[in-house]
């Protein structure tokens, strides 16, 4: 495994480097953050061990940068610190962090741990074959190119910035928005069972056929209920089902498929709810012009209580730039094509947004 130290400290560098050594990996090392993201950028490290107290570039501060870069595979990051207070390790995880080591380490607590990342990161064939299966669906359905990533990435954010709250902290940890990250493209799996008749309709649906395009949902929970059960105890497999099953419930339980309401949705669902409309609204269709990024942060604002979850929509408030960033980045991947419109009288709701059926 090739793993990047950082720090600043020559010496507590080569005390990193040498006991990596000794465990077998091979080293890169970098004296500052900014180093650092060019090494990543030129070797493809997947592994990075950085400390948390640096000049210019803190590890936080490097952590956050890459996991806003668009890396090929997900990377494994480890902080080295002395912080241990319940608000610096939110700090750590909001900026996407995987773990910590405390300082002064022990070199084989740092080869553990390593080991664990590795573990981490050789789940990504499983990642991969989920992310296939979400295209599988979205080739029936012709949407964004780039819908699943934005909303995989707006999830992301979201979920960090909710790990901050205290409200989240017994529900929001890294594991959760490692997951998130991973199963929320499998919010519409259930399309590949709604007739093409429906999921290809060039004009309005009816009622009858917005009926069908509904059961989507129940469709995507069945099947993934099937996997859980084969193989129970898969987290990734409760949180792409529970994601899929009501990612279109409302906060005011007015909605399909269950009308749940409040905190009866799953915090996924909700999270995934507020990532798939957003994106919705400012993505351009055949019928409708993409809005910009402060149309639909009105529109988004206006349901919360509603439609979403108060406390989701202050966490989409509270790393806005980051959402228009991602947006920026896949700005240009996209087609328009036709996709099926809800019948009028189904969306004299608050909030119109045909693109999210």
């Amino acid at each position: 495994m090739l793993v990047l130290a950082v720090d600043d400290d020559d010496i507590a560098l080569e005390l990193m480097a040498n006991a990596l050594s000794t465990a077998g990996h091979e080293v890169l090392m970098a004296s500052s953050g900014r180093e650092a993201l060019a090494l990543v950028e030129r070797e493809g490290c997947r592994l990075v061990i950085s400390d948390w107290d640096m000049p210019d570039m803190t590890g936080v501060e490097l952590c956050r940068v890459l996991r806003s870069a668009p890396l090929c595979g997900y990377l494994y990051f480890v902080l080295l610190t002395a912080r241990n207070s319940p608000s610096e390790m939110i700090e750590g995880l909001s900026a996407g962090a995987d773990d910590f080591i405390a300082k002064p380490f022990h070199p084989a607590e740092l080869a553990a741990r390593v080991i664990a990342g590795e573990r981490i990161l050789s789940l990504e064939t499983r990642d991969v074959a989920i992310f296939a299966l979400a295209r599988l669906a979205e080739s029936s359905d012709p949407d964004t190119g780039a819908h699943l990533e934005r909303v995989q990435a707006y999830s992301r954010l979201l979920a960090q910035k909710l790990a901050t709250r205290s409200k989240f902290q017994d529900v929001v940890n890294a594991e959760f928005i490692r997951l998130i990250y991973l199963t929320s493209p499998l919010h519409d799996i259930g399309k590949v069972g709604v007739p093409d008749g429906v999921l290809l309709k060039q004009g309005r649906l009816t009622a009858h056929e917005f009926d069908i395009m509904k059961l989507h949902t129940a469709i995507g929970a069945r099947t993934l209920q099937d996997a859980l059960d084969r193989f129970p105890g898969a987290k990734f497999l409760e949180m792409a089902r529970d994601i899929a099953a009501t990612h279109h419930e409302w906060f005011n339980g007015q909605w399909y498929p269950s009308g749940l309401a409040g905190e009866h949705i799953p915090l996924c669902g909700r999270i995934v709810a507020v990532a798939d409309v957003y994106d919705a609204l400012t993505s351009k269709r055949v019928y409708k012009p993409a809005l910009d990024h402060e149309q639909a942060r009105a529109m988004i604002l206006a349901e919360s209580g509603q439609h979403f979850d108060p406390d989701v929509v202050q966490a989409f408030l509270d790393c806005e730039d980051e959402f228009k960033s991602v947006r920026g980045r896949f700005a240009g991947d996209s087609r328009n094509t036709p996709v099926a419109l809800l019948p009028v009288t189904s969306w004299e709701a608050p909030l119109s947004i045909p693109t999210t059926q």
